[in-house]
């Protein structure tokens, strides 16, 4: 049992002021309505007192009794119950087996002496069904066996209305509505006196135990028990049950020795022969314990908890539902405190129980954070909307030295900082900022961030550079609201430069963090973060808009490695290359100094934008040229570099038409460049010297057909042919002996027989050469005369078929027979026919012929007209 402070006990009416020195009267009865208080007594006496409640500076509550006076019924018998009807200022007082109706405020009978005779005991009926604001509903027991009678009592009549009968003797009743809950002998039932229709709730022995039937709430009563079966460990509990016979709520535990139970949400109170109990309906928890001796007498009156000995009356004060629930807190009982206030909200208007509930939520969160219960603490500082800088705020430094928060006064917690909270363990604390940065990094995208998302940030920030967390990175490159100067200084603190510099860039201080990035490749500052930050840096200028930057760095780019750092110009965005912010020519002039990075420069313009000037061509051909006649005057071989390059300038000869050849050719002259000085004097249509040295110089049989090949690509057949012819001439050259020309040649003819006219080959070939020599050329020559002759024979067919398609078509065009005589008129005049000439139109209609040409033909015959001319 955990106990909680619920209840005082005050004192409300002493012994002195209700009996003096009279030892013999006791209390039988009590009944309170607002501030007056009845008692009855043994001697047949009712006493009327007004209780006042007051509250001193320091929040006791106390009260004081006023006596008003005092009644003698004079029945010599112990008055038994009362019951107070404001509505018709009536007490209803039982003593002797009846119900006396007398004035509540001068205690004297009605005049009309309006009474219930035969009464046990009585309950009346707090959910009326009769709908009249001036009459009470009594139930009574009847001294008659097994009867229940209802009674409807007037300002000074009293009226029946109802007689039952019970399978037992009953002993106890409670009314709600049409419903009777009712203790018999052996069991409690419930029993609708309208309809008779009753139904068992459970056994009960009315013999070994006083049995108590209590109206708690709208078809709601509150019963005691049965014992447990186990006789060492028996088991007594109050049962809630509906008018429907169920039960709603779990049971409270109680004593084997109740008397009394008394309600005031969300507590039960019960009444033994030594304690008073403080049960709580939210979780059955017994809550608290009251040393009481000799009472005898608890009841509830409209949430005031009444409690009597036989010679005192005494009020259960209860606290404040708030003050206990930060009792619990303070104790560090969440779940309870939790239950507890939602267990409140009924009685709590829902603004006030709002704002009380979500702070209670944020206390608890604190209790269950201090407790490293991280899971429990997030859940319910979401919540309670916490405003998560009061979490921060426990870990120093954290929050930017500009933020204007002020804790929650009262404070949620009882905490200084984290050190105080962890008392200095490492672990803990460690753990403590785990926490908060995956709290703050799940709420800073959330309405809970609202308002104060620079704090936030930059807390988030501070924790991740202090953890060294991969995360840190990811912050600072997305949105974010990390405040500089706080941010800058913790970076700098922890050597997160690299950070640094990206935050730099984020508030738009290029030249900042450019300047950082430097030093530490450099090495004057260390930060490992980037293994690669030179190739970051390189990539960072590339997409710079601010050229000046990009100028200001090119050198340092370009000095540390020329191939990567001339990205700056070659990879720079598309839509900036295509206004060509920066001029490729000042980009050519700063590259003087580079020479590779001056050819990946011109490889970029000419090869990958394709920009068609004659100067970046001829450039690019010139540095190729250049550093191949290099690499030759170092080495005689062909170095990879060496065959790389000259793979490049051959591409570019052969491809690009926007160099100047001439220039170019100069150059070569005097080199063993034969191949691209072929291909030059190919691009001035000057073949024969091309395939001259090709063939002579080079030796090249296999370059001399390409060359035929690429030079006619995009040409005419006779401009190949003219090529392949002027190929065979060069081999077939008067002065050629060599056996490898000849070969050559006859390689030509024989793998390339289309590309040639038989006719005129035969004329040039020695007359020395053989048939069989020749025997593929000239079986291809033959096969191709025929294809083409077949192919002409076809093409010759198609063409009759397609002239008899349309012959036939004429035909039917021309219809059927047509007669013509005298006595045909035209169509047009409906003159008569003189001449055999005229026009038939599709209809079938016949006009003149200089009718028809007239082309004023009547309505009649133009519709006829057009609608058959579109059929046909």
């Amino acid at each position: 049992t955990m106990s909680v402070k619920a209840f005082k006990l005050v004192s409300a009416v002493e012994r002195e002021m209700l009996m003096g020195d009279k030892n013999y009267i006791n209390i039988e009865c009590i009944e309170c309505c607002g501030k007056n208080l009845y008692i009855g007594t043994n001697d047949c006496f009712i006493y009327h007192f007004l209780l006042d409640e007051k509250i001193s500076t320091t929040g006791k509550i106390t009260f004081a009794a006023t006596k008003q006076l005092h009644k003698y019924l004079g029945l010599k018998k112990p008055v038994s119950e009362l019951k107070a009807a404001s509505a018709l200022t009536r007490l209803l007082v039982l003593c002797d087996n009846t119900i006396t109706l007398v004035n509540m405020m001068n205690l004297e009978p009605v005049p009309t002496g309006a009474r219930i005779k035969g009464a046990v005991t009585f309950a009346l009926n707090e959910n009326p069904v009769s709908g009249d604001p001036f009459c009470v509903e009594v139930c009574i027991i009847s001294v008659k066996r097994r009867t229940i009678q209802m009674f409807m009592v007037f300002e000074d009549r009293v009226q029946i209305v109802k007689e039952v009968f019970t399978p037992e003797q009953p002993c106890a009743v409670a009314v709600d509505g049409y419903y009777l809950c009712l203790a018999l002998t052996t069991q409690y039932i419930i029993l609708n006196y309208n309809t008779g229709v009753s139904q068992d709730l459970f056994p009960y022995c009315s013999d070994e135990k006083r049995p108590i039937v209590k109206r708690i709430g709208r078809q709601e009563f509150l019963l005691a028990g049965p014992g447990g079966l186990d006789v060492f460990f028996p088991l007594f509990v109050g049962m809630f049950a509906t008018v429907d016979g169920i039960s709603q709520r779990a049971p409270v535990h109680w004593s084997e020795n109740v008397i009394g139970a008394a309600l005031c949400f969300p507590y039960v109170v019960a009444l033994d022969d030594e304690f008073i109990t403080v049960h709580s309906m939210l979780d059955q928890q017994q809550k608290q314990t009251l040393p009481f001796k000799e009472g005898h007498i608890l009841q509830d009156f409209e949430g005031k908890v009444i409690v009597a000995t036989n010679k005192g009356v005494y009020i259960l004060v209860p606290l404040p539902l708030e003050k206990q629930i930060q009792d619990l807190l303070a104790s560090h009982r969440v779940e309870e405190a939790l239950v507890l206030a939602k267990g409140a909200r009924r009685n709590i208007p829902k603004e006030k129980f709002q704002v009380m509930y979500k702070r209670i939520l944020q206390q608890a969160g604190f209790i269950q954070f201090a407790q490293l219960q991280f899971l429990e603490a997030k859940e319910l500082f979401r919540s309670g909307q916490l405003d998560v800088r009061e979490l921060i705020s426990l870990y120093p430094f954290l929050l930017p030295t500009s933020s204007s928060f002020i804790r929650s006064h009262p404070p949620l917690h009882e905490y200084a900082d984290l050190n105080q909270l962890t008392q200095g363990d490492q672990e803990k604390m460690t753990k403590c900022k785990r926490f908060l940065m995956s709290y703050l990094n799940e709420v800073r995208s959330t309405e809970v961030a609202n308002g104060y998302k620079e704090d936030i940030d930059t807390a988030l920030l501070k924790l991740y550079a202090e953890a060294n967390h991969e995360s840190l990175l990811d912050l600072l490159v997305s949105e974010n609201f990390c405040l500089l100067t706080d941010s800058a200084a913790w970076l700098e603190k922890h050597k997160k430069y690299f950070a640094l510099g990206l935050l730099y860039h984020y508030n738009g201080q290029d030249a900042a963090a450019l300047q950082l990035w430097v030093k530490i490749v450099d090495g004057d500052i260390q930060d490992s973060t980037r293994s690669d930050l030179y190739e970051y840096i390189v990539d960072f200028l590339t997409f710079c808009s601010d050229q000046d930057l990009v100028w200001k760095y090119s050198e340092w780019v370009l000095q540390k490695n020329e191939e990567v750092g001339v990205q700056i110009f070659t990879k720079r965005p598309l839509e900036e290359q295509e206004k060509n912010t920066i001029n490729p020519d000042d980009i050519i002039s700063s590259l003087n100094k580079y020479p590779k990075a001056r050819v990946k420069y011109l490889e970029h313009l000419v090869l990958e934008r394709k920009i068609e000037k004659e100067k970046y061509h001829t450039h690019l051909a010139v540095l190729y040229l250049e550093a191949i006649l290099q690499l030759k005057s170092v080495t005689t071989d062909n170095c990879t570099e060496t065959t790389e390059l000259l793979f490049k300038l051959r591409s570019l000869l052969q491809k690009s038409d926007l160099y100047r050849i001439h220039f170019i050719l100069d150059k070569i002259q005097g080199t063993d460049l034969h191949m691209e000085s072929a291909i030059l004097y190919g691009k001035l249509e000057e073949h024969e010297k091309a395939l001259h040295i090709l063939v002579h110089e080079l030796k090249d049989f296999h370059a001399a057909e390409e060359y035929c090949v690429w030079n006619s690509e995009n040409r005419d057949v006779q401009y190949r042919r003219r090529l392949f012819h002027m190929l065979l001439s060069v081999y077939l050259n008067p002065g050629t002996s060599d056996c490898a020309v000849v070969m050559a040649a006859v390689d030509l003819l024989n793998n390339h027989a289309a590309e040639f006219d038989a006719a005129l080959v035969l004329q040039v070939v020695p007359d020395s050469w053989s048939v069989q020599l020749l025997s593929p050329f000239l079986a291809g020559a033959v096969r191709q005369s025929i294809h083409t002759k077949r192919m002409t024979q076809a093409t010759l067919g198609l063409a009759q078929a397609e002239n008899l398609i349309y012959k036939h078509e004429k035909v039917k065009q021309k219809g059927t027979r047509i007669l013509l005589s005298d006595k045909k008129v035209c169509q047009v005049c409906q003159n008569p026919f003189c001449e055999p000439v005229f026009v038939r139109y599709p209809n079938g209609g016949m006009v003149h012929t200089h009718c028809a040409a007239n082309r004023h033909p009547n309505s009649n015959m133009t519709r006829h007209s057009s609608s058959s001319s579109d059929q046909t």
